[in-house]
């Protein structure tokens, strides 16, 4: 068996008394014949047609000896550098298939004006960009193309031979793709975007990167006729039950590295569990923990503790109501995405459908289309001179120093002191706090660990997404979800900006009204928002974390 699952107290008693429910109603052979029904009548015509992924091992295995020529035909060009530009299911799953494989893969999935200039202006001659969107109008996707196809034109390389995009089929990136002249590979349109790890979406950037993509399916095939069998045993089933069948639902799960030689596991797992989940004001809400995060020893009654190990024996001991799982990474990608669907049977609710991201969407794009009335620039020098900055982004309800604050949904008060610990007593018993930090995740790790100290403070689950890049993973529990959230807000206010080539706005623009749309329908939802900004993020942090400590002192 290529995946085991270990459980104890509520999750085990969830296993014994939920699995032979599932074993009957024929669930696991019904998600492998594309059943669409198994989700409820509403959910049918969505389900059937976004069940591709139970083929995916079969359906993909042609493409691996062309992803191999490309590769070996870049090679021999010199082209040993590779770029991934995408979004939420089409960066995730590539990104822990490179870096457990130990290949080196640049993924761009940020609109932050810095971290764009830092990917575009690194190794460009060696460079190859691999372009995914099933949709093909991801506005981040086209934007982050739109900045390569000019920095490799002002650099006299022709774009055709160093982009390559990865769509579905009759998408208008793929027309656009064929009439430019770049290399296309399409993926089947019947799997939705979180549930393509083993499609081209996962396979392309990460197979040109080096990874053995042949092994990966190899891994999944390996478990792929257990998972269609309605057996006790079936490790889909087993995690499906762990993850929604406790009673009472212990609803935070809380995902743990520890020992795994996957690397990135749990990110790609958040996006799978929230974005399928959290609607209809029910849901799963993932958190991505270290061994030593507070919630691990909290013992809090709705969270449940899964443990990516590297080994499991007989012997091994799991720890009391825990989960621990082990496997290959093809493997648990695919008793991952079966546990998920089944989860969503036992929530009653639509895996497949995600109702609630599209809102953050058309209100960035409302902002940028009305960019001279709401004055979305990047100048953010208000908050030094009166507490009003001009971008209507970080458009401050006041000024503390150089930290601009504009709360939504609750009484910030005067200083960020008085603004965080407004926040936070917003939260309830059965609340989280969603930390979003729209800034370059790879100059600014350390703003991550505010996860633990408001985590240790509030003793409730906190989350930490990089922005926007969470908005296609997390976003949609946030606004689908049960409305038990309270939300923070991190924005650098960067001297720098980067023109986005064909659009009559810039990136800062566009990360700062991703920001401010998302906040805006967050308080649609009645979510209270707080957004800091601030040109010093460290010193930010340590703002925040003083506010944080200072509130649980005087609690």
């Amino acid at each position: 068996m290529t995946v085991s699952i270990a459980a104890s107290g509520d999750a085990a008693r969830a296993i014994e008394q939920v699995v032979p429910r599932l074993v009957t109603d024929l669930v696991a052979s019904g998600i492998t014949a594309q059943t669409g029904d198994l989700w409820g009548p509403s959910a049918e015509t969505e389900a059937a047609s976004r069940l591709g992924w139970v083929e995916a091992v079969a359906v993909s295995r042609p493409l691996v000896p062309r992803i191999v020529e490309l590769r070996d035909q870049l090679l021999a060009e010199g082209i040993d550098h590779v770029v991934l530009a995408g979004m939420g299911g089409s960066s995730l799953a590539p990104e822990v298939i490179a870096r457990t494989a130990g290949v080196p893969l640049t993924v761009l999935d940020s609109t932050d004006p810095a971290q764009v200039t830092a990917a575009v202006t690194d190794r460009l001659e060696r460079t190859v960009l691999v372009v995914s969107s099933k949709s093909g109008s991801t506005l981040e996707t086209d934007s982050q193309r739109r900045a390569y196809e000019q920095a490799f034109t002002d650099a006299g390389i022709d774009p055709t031979g160093r982009i390559v995009v990865v769509t579905d089929p009759g998408s208008p990136l793929e027309a656009a793709a064929t009439d430019a002249g770049y290399r296309v590979f399409t993926a089947d349109p019947t799997v939705g975007g979180r549930y393509s790890a083993l499609t081209a979406f996962g396979l392309v950037p990460a197979g040109l990167a080096g990874a053995d993509i042949a092994e990966l399916l190899d891994e999944a095939d390996a478990i792929s006729a257990l998972l269609a069998v309605d057996i006790d045993e079936n490790p889909g089933l087993v995690l499906g039950a762990v993850l929604a069948g406790t009673d009472p639902l212990r609803s935070t799960i809380g995902i743990v590295a520890d020992g795994t030689h996957i690397i990135g596991f749990a990110d790609w797992a958040e996006q799978l569990i929230a974005e399928s989940t959290g609607k209809s004001g029910r849901g799963l809400l993932p958190v991505v923990l270290d061994t030593d995060a507070p919630e691990v020893t909290m013992g809090l009654p709705d969270v449940q503790i899964v443990r990516l190990v590297g080994s499991r024996d007989e012997e091994r001991h799991v720890a009391q109501g825990e989960v621990e799982i082990t496997g290959t990474l093809g493997g648990q990608f695919l008793v991952w995405e079966y546990a998920v669907a089944v989860a969503g049977r036992l929530l009653g609710i639509d895996p497949f459908d995600q109702p609630d991201v599209e809102a953050a969407k058309v209100a960035t794009r409302a902002l940028l289309d009305n960019d001279n009335d709401t004055d979305t620039d990047t100048d953010t020098d208000g908050a030094a001179d009166g507490g009003q900055p001009s971008s209507a982004a970080t458009a401050a309800d006041f000024g503390d120093g150089a930290i601009a604050v504009r709360a939504v949904g609750l009484d910030a008060g005067s200083s960020v002191d008085q603004a965080v610990s407004s926040l936070l007593a917003a939260l309830g018993d059965d609340g989280y706090v969603a930390i979003q930090a729209y800034v370059d995740r790879n100059v600014n790790r350390e703003l991550a660990v505010l996860r633990d100290v408001v985590a240790e403070h509030v003793r409730r689950p906190v989350t930490f997404g990089w922005g926007p890049r969470f908005l296609h993973s997390t976003g949609q529990y946030h606004k689908g979800g049960p409305a038990t959230g309270v939300f923070l807000q991190i924005l650098a206010d960067d001297a720098g900006d980067l023109p986005i080539p064909g659009r009559p706005f810039t990136f800062g623009q566009l990360i700062r009204a991703q920001a401010a749309g998302d906040a805006s329908v967050l308080a649609q939802h009645g979510r209270p928002v707080l957004t800091l900004s601030s040109g010093d993020l460290p010193a930010l942090a340590d703002v925040i974390t003083a506010a944080v400590q200072g509130r649980s002192r005087t609690s």
